[in-house]
């Protein structure tokens, strides 16, 4: 039986790390690409493809068609997963900012941030101040919140007690996560297939931020080690300087003048839209609309979200998504402040012009100033998308499950949709109650038995 021996290469920021899985599998991605591929092109059947396997073995085929010759279709057959460990919020976003990406991100309400990491790039001592004061005002307002939580939302007759609490607690983590800053530390699981990977690392070896860059590099050098046949591609100079163009100067969006919600364009074919009137009217809830939707063209929308609903909304990626520099220009997102007990809301408003001023002592630039900024300060969100699309994210992200803050602007869109789409037969299936506390959300789990 094969030894199983995971690839792990250390990053710059001290215990952080990126992991390469090795499954132990006798036929392992590489095998599974060099299958399909002969697969496409002999009628020889798969078992005289794996007696090829056994006795060639897949290196030298990968090494020569896939890296090779360039046929960057075969490295769609074969898959792999690297785990990220210690790396900032922000970083997490970069990896995930992806179409193709599959994954999963640690949530602020399972990370105990009394202990977590906090990235302090430029290692000054009024960065660790400001990092710092955020953790400690973050673990303060535990309690005080949780208490005014129950009074706003006493357990009902019939409740579970257990679960209640689970629900009070979880809602407020997702309260306080608001004055986390944007450098804690947190764990991404990334799982695609090697031409998706080899493209994303191309992009990310040029990122704006040096952690980025380094995740990247030590990410590819890891997965060279455990393919070397399927991640030897060569570098070509033109590219890489149109990368780094890319990258450098284009990959973060700003808007000064953004607005609470706006929409941007409806590049929509009533046209074309009208053969689809059934299909739109007849949709049952729960079920998505045909793939064929998207032929009638595509919606956009701008609006300013908190940068920790951000994450959550980030996740839909079949609709196309800028990565929003996170600054302080916007301000922060009213609604935590408006959860929070009187008393601590006025420490709270006061603490963050303090922390505002320390920030702005900071001499860095506005790519790692991001690190000492807290997720609740808003961020100007672009998002274009089709109708299926768009309408899967509206329904599945404006339900009381979902944080109120994405819901308000989702609700926002749903009304937008409805006026432009609605006499063309689109028909949205939405949450009566919205906003509701629901103690479901204390089930929301996932725990080791």
């Amino acid at each position: 039986m094969k030894k199983i021996k995971h690839i792990v290469e250390p990053l710059k920021n001290k215990g952080s790390f990126v992991l390469v899985l090795d499954t132990g599998a006798e036929i392992d991605g590489q095998a599974e690409a060099m299958l399909q591929a002969l697969h496409s092109r002999s009628t020889g059947g798969i078992k005289h493809h794996l007696r090829i396997l056994k006795e060639k073995g897949a290196e030298n085929f990968m090494e020569q068609f896939y890296v090779g010759y360039g046929h960057k279709s075969i490295g769609d057959c074969g898959s792999v997963t690297v785990f990220v460990e210690g790396v900032s919020m922000l970083a997490a976003k970069a990896i995930q900012d992806w179409r193709l990406y599959s994954g999963q991100e640690a949530s602020t309400r399972y990370v105990d941030f009394s202990k977590q990491i906090f990235l302090n790039p430029k290692k000054t001592k009024t960065g660790e101040k400001v990092l710092e004061n955020w953790r400690e005002f973050y673990l303060q307002a535990q309690k005080p919140v949780q208490e005014f939580l129950k009074e706003k939302h006493p357990r009902q007759k019939g409740e579970n007690e257990t679960v209640y609490n689970k629900a009070i607690v979880a809602r407020a983590f997702d309260i306080t996560r608001a004055w986390l800053s944007a450098g804690a530390t947190t764990n991404v699981a990334w799982r695609m297939n090697f031409r998706q990977f080899a493209d994303e690392l191309m992009m990310l070896r040029h990122h704006p931020l040096v952690e980025v860059r380094d995740i990247a590099e030590k990410t590819e050098k890891a997965l060279r080690q455990i393919y070397p046949q399927s991640f030897g591609h060569k570098r070509y100079k033109e590219t890489e300087k149109y990368n780094e163009y890319v990258m450098q100067k284009k990959y973060y969006f700003e808007n000064a003048k953004a607005e609470d919600f706006k929409l941007l364009f409806n590049n929509i074919d009533k046209k074309i839209l009208k053969n689809h009137q059934q299909e739109m009217k007849k949709r049952p809830p729960k079920t998505e609309l045909p793939n064929i939707i998207a032929e009638c063209g595509v919606v956009g929308y701008e609006f300013l979200l908190d940068f920790g609903s951000f994450r959550d909304l980030q996740r839909h990626r079949a609709v196309a998504q800028r990565m929003p520099l996170l600054t302080m220009r916007h301000g922060f997102n009213d609604w935590y402040l408006e959860q929070l007990p009187e008393d601590l809301r006025k420490e709270a408003k006061k603490f963050l012009q303090e922390q505002k001023r320390l920030i702005a002592k900071l001499k860095v630039d506005k790519f790692i100033k991001q690190y000492y900024i807290p997720m609740g300060y808003q961020v100007p969100c672009r998002v274009v998308g089709d109708l299926k699309a768009l309408t899967y994210l509206v329904e599945l992200r404006s339900t009381r499950f979902v944080h109120p803050t994405l819901v308000k602007q989702m609700l926002k869109m749903i009304s937008s949709l409805e006026k432009l789409f609605k006499k063309d037969g689109l028909t949205l299936h939405i949450d009566s109650t919205p906003n509701k506390f629901d103690i479901k959300r204390g089930e929301q789990d996932i725990v080791e038995k």
